[in-house]
Parts: structure tokens; C-alpha cells; sequence
């Protein structure tokens, strides 16, 4: 997939370093390591994925400046992150890759997308509510080491309702 400023692709291990520089610049009090990034991506590949994990990269040098991965488990999937360097906010790029999770988990026939973000990112909380997101509850002290609060939200996915 091809935005105006991107090109998606999935994620591989040797996206790990320049995803974890981003991470750093994006979320240094709460950053994630490299061996949770290689941890989920173990769980992307061959018959039983139940993840997705894609970089956006700049067409013009190849430098990773987004990416996002989801989980899934029965009909429920998780958005595990979003990031898009700063640089690259307001264009677009979040519901790009946003748009490539939810089509993922509309594949895996999941009923339903949770997901949290903090309380202090009315940012990313707009993005979420664009695509139907809505809060269903807290989680106190989720982000740690600073005592943030996540707002979890609920997408249910079209066309995978039950009665």
C-alpha cells in the first residue's frame, strides 16, 4: 500500500532497530525493548499468525517513519501500537496504518478491536473515534514509569455482529 508519503509494508526483524529509534524519540519514558518488538514479531509469520506488525517507509530514503502491530485471538483483536514520527503528523499517515490493521482483523473474522491510549493523547483519541472507536472503561497506572491512565476503546468490526 502506497500513501502520499509512505510506502506500507510488514514489518521483519531487521526493521527492529530503526522502529526502536522511533519508539524511543516518540515514548522515552515507556518505550518498548527489542525483545518485545521480536516477541510479537515470532507470532506474524507461518500458519497460526495471530499478529500484524507494519513499518511506513519514506519513499524518497527508505527511513521508517510509522508503524503499528495488532494481535488477535478468537474473534478479538488488539491493537498492541501505533507511531508515527512527529514529523510526519497530520498527513495522514496514522489512519493509514490504522486502516491496514482493521483490514487485517476483518480478515481474521474478528467480531471486535480494543485497543488503549492514554488519557493525556487526545490526538491519538481522535483518530480512534474517526474510525467508530469508543471508550469503553480505564486502565489506572497502565503507563508506567509515569502513572498514566489508558482509555480503553472498542471498535466492532461490520459485517461480524452476532445476536
Amino acid at each position: 500500500m502506497t500513501t502520499s508519503t509512505a510506502v506500507l509494508r510488514e514489518m521483519r526483524w531487521w526493521d527492529i532497530e530503526p522502529v526502536l529509534e522511533l519508539e524511543h524519540e516518540l515514548f522515552p519514558d515507556d518505550a518498548w525493548s527489542a525483545g518485545m518488538f521480536w516477541s510479537e514479531l515470532a507470532r506474524t509469520r507461518g500458519p497460526g499468525a495471530t499478529h500484524r506488525y507494519v513499518v511506513a517507509e519514506d519513499p524518497a530514503d527508505g527511513r521508517i517513519v510509522g508503524y503499528a502491530g495488532l494481535a488477535s485471538a478468537g474473534d478479538l483483536a488488539d491493537v498492541q501500537t501505533i507511531a508515527v514520527g512527529r514529523h510526519r503528523w497530520g498527513g495522514g499517515l496514522g489512519s493509514e496504518l490504522l486502516t491496514d490493521l482493521l483490514r487485517h482483523a476483518t480478515a481474521l473474522e474478528c467480531a471486535a478491536v480494543l485497543l488503549e491510549v492514554r488519557v493525556d493523547n487526545t490526538r491519538a483519541q481522535k483518530l480512534y473515534e474517526r474510525f467508530g472507536f469508543e471508550p469503553i472503561g480505564f486502565r489506572r497506572a497502565y503507563y508506567q514509569p509515569g502513572n498514566i491512565d489508558a482509555l480503553v476503546m472498542r471498535l466492532t468490526v461490520q459485517g461480524t455482529e452476532t445476536d
